[in-house]
């Protein structure tokens, strides 16, 4: 098959600037093959070379004491659990391909992180996610928000691994353009951690997995710019999974691992065969030699280009040990799967490949990757106009309700605080029966088999804060992650994070960017959970609009005794309800303020980073001792909204509650504002003078406010709302509304 000549305009049209394709040239010392511009074009993506984002991606912390990787350094971080155990996890995003796909742009992302955590020799115990979508009164923003529920669901069910926590956002600027982030959690013997390197001139290569089709061709191109009324188009770029594969590769991965035959072994994500050939070469120093008339291809007369690009799903490179080539292949065989020799590592160091007998691509390994000979840009940044309006609001003029009641109703029925139940209960959160809190709670709680410990896992990001102070935000984002594992009894101890953010060379948008990473950094210092990887997602932007800045944070945190697992929900009639931390005047950026008046601004709500770790340590202190029966975090519609949370967070065992509550502050504020480092905690009252003594040793300030019991949550003279009517505006409402009709596509338009 003829290539095309190279153009200008054919380079373009991959992706790559003019200057960039001078630097290949320089590189290579000529005129690239086709091939080797479609492999430099993949590998110079945003998508693959953070070429606009790791130069402050680094500025993150990256090491700690409890880490056993570093950040990049793997396909996911590990952190140590004691007993000889690893924890490995990681998210990422399927953003782009979500969008015009939903239901395998999101499968096919959970089935690319379980794989990530799994090739590092880790069993898949968990999966969560993180969701944005436009407002469900839109058509297609049903249509993908139903898609993508189905796709996670149906691939994490069919694989075999709970999903057990995440959350779900609905806000205008996710439209066109909605955010699917995908979370996974493995466990592994410390000894047995595999790594994605291929070393040892002479070692055999093997493709292994599924055979290799046209789909997914330049899907990390298609991530690398912008959403249009173009990108129907795209969608061969989306690939297309296989659950059931997917599991027999993981034990077929896990053998190989376990009796020591490989070297390295890397997953086929992003890129495909050409990122791990050159990804794995690069790191271990070495050179790589790959004849692709070896590879198992399902689709007739593939090109070169398309073998080296295809994003076909289920497929991993390995690398083994030499004289270990008929173990491995009766491995694979035995699972009934793909296990082709195609190559071998090389003393070289460049990823050599051939095809029909001739050398189609010749590059020096270390100037495709990241940190390597990729290019490195620092863009432009300007402070958004809009910042200084939206931070200097004057609330003072803002009318209060008439009725807190009826505004408790509605925000416990708007869509981003009623319970995503409609979604979890398409997830199978139970199987491998570890989980021991599952969705719904502060964070998901999962015990680790042969021993006392468990960990706590969350995703968080509250966008609204990022869009209107981005640092704050970013701090935010990485304090609230913390505290919703702290209130479930467990220790912060290392994030991944996925960030999700528009158009890079926009100097607005690099400037939320910048300071994101600024705010998350500050964090992670301050709360001791260094960044173990994660995933940069740009270009979520739509002609119209970007998304929100949206830096979703992955917390893992430790149970180190099973017995301290806390849930969010009042267990006892006549239990005392305190309030742990302070309430301030602060509405900018609520569910309150956009549900009630339609206002998306003001600034993001304080935040003491010192004193929000106090607060953390006081939360755990008083699990540890016994003294707590319930442990919420205050976050989306405030004080009352949290409350009424408690009363029916197990909605069979639904209790009320009388709370009464001494402030000067607007009432508004004080019931629905959503001030940082607050905790909702209930006690048996003969542990009262024990808590206040603890908290006062550790300068937390607590309240007692209430007393649970009733069937009605009463607030001052205020707030009167039976339990039963609030649960079921929480339970019911995405599911009535779901229920109106999700099947319908239409078209990716501008919003009508």
């Amino acid at each position: 098959m003829a290539e095309p000549k190279i153009t200008p305009q054919l380079v373009a049209d991959h992706g790559l600037m003019p200057d960039e394709y001078e630097k290949i040239k320089k590189i290579l010392g000529r005129e690239p093959s086709f091939t080797e511009l479609g492999i430099f074009s993949v590998m110079w993506s945003e998508h693959c070379s953070y070429k606009n984002s790791i130069s402050l991606i680094k500025t993150l912390p990256r090491s700690g004491k409890a880490l056993l990787t570093e950040a990049g350094e793997e396909n996911a971080g590990a952190v140590d659990l004691g007993n000889d155990l690893a924890v490995v996890f990681k998210i990422e995003s399927h953003n782009h391909p979500s969008a015009v796909e939903p239901y395998q742009g999101a499968a096919t992302g959970v089935g690319g992180i379980l794989r990530d955590v799994f090739c590092m020799g880790a069993r898949p115990i968990a999966a969560l996610n993180s969701l944005r979508f436009g407002q469900l009164s839109e058509a297609r923003s049903r249509y993908l928000f139903n898609g993508a529920v189905r796709g996670i669901g149906d691939y994490g069910n069919s694989f075999g691994v709970p999903t057990v926590g995440g959350e779900v956002y609905f806000e205008d600027c996710y439209y066109a353009n909605p955010l699917i982030n995908a979370m996974a959690v493995g466990i592994c013997r410390k000894d047995r951690m595999a790594s994605a390197t291929a070393k040892g001139a002479g070692n055999p290569v093997f493709i292994v997995g599924s055979s290799t089709g046209r789909d997914g061709i330049h899907g990390a191109t298609f991530a690398s710019e912008e959403i249009s009324s173009k990108s129907e188009s795209k969608r061969p770029s989306v690939q297309i999974g296989d659950p059931f594969t997917e599991k027999l590769l993981l034990e077929a991965t896990l053998e190989i691992i376990k009796e020591d035959l490989i070297v390295g072994v890397q997953d086929m994500g992003a890129a495909g065969l050409t990122c791990c050939s050159s990804e794995m070469s690069a790191k271990g120093n070495s050179g790589i030699e790959i004849n692709l008339d070896l590879v198992p291809v399902r689709e007739e007369n593939m090109s070169a280009y398309e073998i080296m690009l295809s994003e076909s799903q289920e497929r991993m490179l390995v690398v083994g040990k030499k004289g270990s080539e008929d173990l491995i292949r009766a491995i694979f065989n035995k699972w009934d799967l793909n296990c082709i020799e195609i190559g071998q590592v090389t003393d070289g160091k460049n990823m050599v490949v051939t095809m029909g007998g001739k050398v189609v691509a010749d590059i020096p390994s270390e100037c495709l990757v990241l940190g390597g000979g990729a290019p490195v840009y620092t863009r432009e940044q300007k402070r958004p106009a809009y910042l200084d309006e939206a931070q200097g609001h004057d609330f003072s003029k803002l009318p209060q309700p008439k009725d807190y009641s009826a505004v408790l109703q509605r925000l416990i029925g708007s869509h981003n605080i009623a319970s995503k139940r409609w979604v979890f209960e398409q997830y199978d959160s139970m199987v491998r029966t570890n989980t021991v809190v599952g969705p719904g709670s502060d964070a998901a709680v999962l015990r680790i088999r042969h021993s006392d410990k468990g960990i706590a896992v969350s995703t968080d990001c509250n966008a609204r804060y990022c869009y209107l102070n981005p640092r704050l935000g970013g701090q935010i984002a990485v304090a609230e992650s913390a505290r919703n594992v702290a209130c479930s009894g467990a220790r912060p101890v290392a994030i991944t994070n996925c960030l999700n953010f528009g158009n890079p060379y926009k100097p607005e948008m690099y400037y939320m960017f910048a300071e994101c990473i600024k705010g998350m950094g500050e964090a992670c210092r301050v709360f001791d959970t260094p960044v173990t990887g994660g995933n940069v997602s740009f270009y979520n932007e739509d002609p119209e609009r970007a998304v929100y800045p949206t830096p979703t944070i992955g917390m893992l945190g430790i149970i180190d005794d099973l017995n301290h697992i806390t849930t969010n929900n009042f267990k006892d009639s006549g239990d005392l309800i305190f309030l742990a931390g302070s309430t301030k005047n602060e509405l900018g950026g609520s569910e309150y303020l956009k549900v009630e008046h339609n206002l998306v601004t003001g600034n993001a709500p304080e935040l003491d980073m010192v004193f929000e770790k106090q607060l953390q340590s006081f939360i755990l202190e008083a699990i540890r001792n016994g003294l707590v029966k319930s442990s919420h975090d205050i976050s989306e519609g405030g004080l009352a909204v949290a409350l009424a949370e408690s009363c029916f967070a197990d909605r069979e065992k639904a209790v009320g509650a009388t709370v009464s509550v001494k402030s000067d502050l607007r009432k508004d504020a004080l019931y629905f504002g959503e001030s940082q480092s607050r905790v909702i905690l209930s006690i048996a009252p003969e542990r009262k003078g024990s808590l206040i003594q603890l908290a006062a040793s550790m300068n937390v300030p607590v309240a007692e406010i209430g007393v649970v019991g009733g069937s009605a949550l009463k607030i001052n003279d205020d707030i009167k709302a039976e339990v039963k009517i609030l649960a079921d505006a929480f339970f019911d409402t995405i599911g009535n509304v779901m229920a109106l009709g999700a099947q319908t596509p239409t078209r990716l338009t501008s919003q009508s």
